[in-house]
């Protein structure tokens, strides 16, 4: 990755730069990623609202303490898997998992990160397998990550670990079924970027499941996907949520709060 990319466009470079530095001398161990990491991995360039910073869960008492230590303030909206920093109208996003519960930033996020620099502090990069893995999951109404999906598969592919990327989504395989037959669709001439090996084992997988006998549980994985347009089939139709245990790794009242927080989406504060 090259040593520097320009942040005159990032509203809140002061509080990001004095966010880095605090993690930075407190030894805490982050991540750049969102939409400054989908930046450098597409060349796409967009408007960002925000600065998105990822650290292991395990970490966040430490980071709140280095922060308030540098006089920012914090607030945890989400306790499942996102904080904020926040000076005036500003604020960073300080993101240890996934709306969805689906995701965790464990070890494996910093073994395969990239080198970069932001504000020209050395910084490391959440891995594009990360990003697609994390990304793939946001169908939102108002918003939907497929055509991000696509174009870090479009630019990334070549270079992408496939079986760490498998293996990440794991149950969760026709997500990234879905993912690559939508890259197919939308660059047919570059769907040589996608090794047949992977094609070919989801492929495998697919007839598995439609010669395989239903499910008798009636479960809804919808919700891993949005927190609001499946809730017809938890609510009225009889379906346990994948989200809760034990299929998922949230609780009821974690699902209750990001639930709630669905009627109140400002667009122009999403986290990339």
């Amino acid at each position: 990755m090259a040593d520097e990319t320009t942040t005159s466009h990032h509203a809140s470079a002061t509080l990001s730069a004095a966010v880095l530095i605090a993690l930075r001398e407190a030894g805490i161990p982050f991540l750049i990623g969102g939409g400054y990491a989908f930046i450098r991995y597409t060349g796409i360039e967009r408007q960002l609202k925000d600065f998105d910073v990822f650290l292991r869960e395990r970490d966040y008492p430490a980071a709140v303490r280095a922060l308030t230590l540098a006089g920012i303030e914090t607030t945890l909206p989400f306790p499942h898997w996102l904080g904020k920093a926040v000076r005036g109208d500003d604020f960073v996003d300080i993101i240890f998992g996934s709306g969805n519960g689906a995701a965790p930033v464990d070890d494996e996020w910093f073994r395969h990160a990239r080198d970069d620099a932001v504000l020209g502090i050395p910084v490391g990069l959440v891995p594009p397998e990360e990003v697609i893995w994390t990304k793939a999951f946001v169908m939102e109404r108002e918003r939907f990550d497929g055509a991000d999906v696509v174009h870090l598969l479009l630019q990334r592919a070549h270079e992408l670990d496939w079986p760490r990327l498998l293996a990440r989504f794991a149950d969760h395989w026709q997500v990234l079924l879905g993912h690559l037959v939508f890259f197919q669709f939308a660059y047919p001439s570059q769907r040589g970027l996608i090794p047949r090996d992977v094609m070919r084992e989801l492929a495998r997988r697919l007839e598995r499941t439609i010669e395989a006998p239903p499910p008798i549980d009636r479960f809804c994985r919808g919700t891993l996907l949005s927190r609001a347009q499946y809730l017809p089939a938890i609510g009225q139709w009889g379906f346990t949520d994948a989200r809760e245990a034990p299929r998922g790794g949230m609780t009821e009242a974690e699902i209750e709060v990001w639930t709630a927080a669905a009627n109140q989406v400002d667009t122009s504060q999403r986290v990339d």
